[in-house]
């Protein structure tokens, strides 16, 4: 696993990723019929790159405010900071999920419906819970390699 600041950072490989998204005021969602506002604060969106360009593609789209919706997660990159991306070349977004089971979920179904076995793809993050270890080690790996 890496963490990237940049999707030039990231292999035009397949793989999973967690995007780490900062929301500064709260921001109303819809879910299918579903509408929640998400609180201001961090959230890990996971999800997967399978298709042409792999991560690289998938998470420079993410990166870039402009763009045509097609998915839940466009509803937050087009307003909130992406600070960077936990990646792993052929990771499965359903296990970057539960290895973040302690983090809460804002609404249900938040970039799962295509999944059967996890209840969404999105967590929050509070400012006080710690991410697993791996995760740690690769955000800090990543800190020593800035100039």
């Amino acid at each position: 696993m890496i963490f990237c600041v940049s999707a030039f950072d990231v292999a035009a490989a397949p793989g999973a990723y967690a995007l780490w998204l900062r929301l500064e005021a709260p921001l109303d969602v819809r879910v299918g019929k579903i509408s929640a506002t998400l609180p201001a604060g961090n959230y890990l969106y996971c999800g997967s790159a399978r298709g042409p360009g792999g991560l690289r593609a998938r998470l420079s789209r993410h990166m870039r405010p402009q763009k045509r919706a097609h998915w839940h997660i466009d509803q937050l990159t087009a307003v909130a900071s992406v600070l960077g991306a936990f990646v792993q070349e052929d990771g499965d977004e359903c296990a970057f999920n539960a290895a973040l089971g302690d983090l809460p979920i804002p609404v249900a179904g938040f970039g799962s419906s295509d999944c059967r076995r996890c209840a969404a793809h999105l967590r929050l993050w509070p400012k006080d819970a710690t991410l697993p270890s791996r995760w740690e080690n690769a955000r800090k790996a990543a800190e020593s390699r800035l100039p």
